[in-house]
């Protein structure tokens, strides 16, 4: 499938559609977990948009079938945050495209590091990301809700 990246806003728009239904999802997977919850790590528009971030949506026959972000840490190294692609554009090379869309992104700004983390319930997220480089570290951003942490040097 082919897709065409474009900056989009975590709250409005084509991105904020997408963000919602990944809320909705990571909700029924995660037994109602609220990613605006007190302790959760943030991700709204004030990080993943300028000057230290970015927010991408992926469309595909100009429809919007993904999205994600990049946000600066306090270390210099940035996180990709909000993946996700609809349903129905998975498995068909979406999310390596968007992973590869935001890790250019990423060096775009300047970040030679990125880093993310996944929960217990999405091992396939866990194997794309260790097939895609990223290996595993330690908690770097107390994300009550995962249970792996990777990193990738940008190169």
């Amino acid at each position: 499938m082919q897709v065409e990246f474009r900056p989009g806003r975590v709250d409005a728009g084509d991105g904020g559609d997408l963000i919602a239904a990944f809320a909705l999802e990571m909700a029924e997977l995660y037994d109602g977990l609220d990613l605006g919850a007190p302790g959760m790590p943030t991700a709204g528009p004030d990080d993943l948009g300028p000057p230290g971030g970015a927010f991408l949506v992926g469309y595909a026959d100009g429809r919007p079938v993904c999205c994600g972000g990049v946000k600066r840490l306090p270390d210099g190294a940035c996180e990709l945050k909000r993946m996700y692609v609809v349903p129905d554009a998975r498995r068909r090379g979406v999310a390596r495209a968007l992973l590869h869309a935001l890790e250019d992104a990423a060096r775009e700004l300047g970040f030679s590091v990125a880093r993310m983390d996944t929960g217990p319930r999405q091992q396939h997220a866990m194997a794309f990301y260790e097939g895609e480089g990223y290996a595993p570290i330690g908690n770097f951003n107390a994300n009550p809700a995962a249970s792996w942490w990777g990193e990738k040097a940008l190169a």
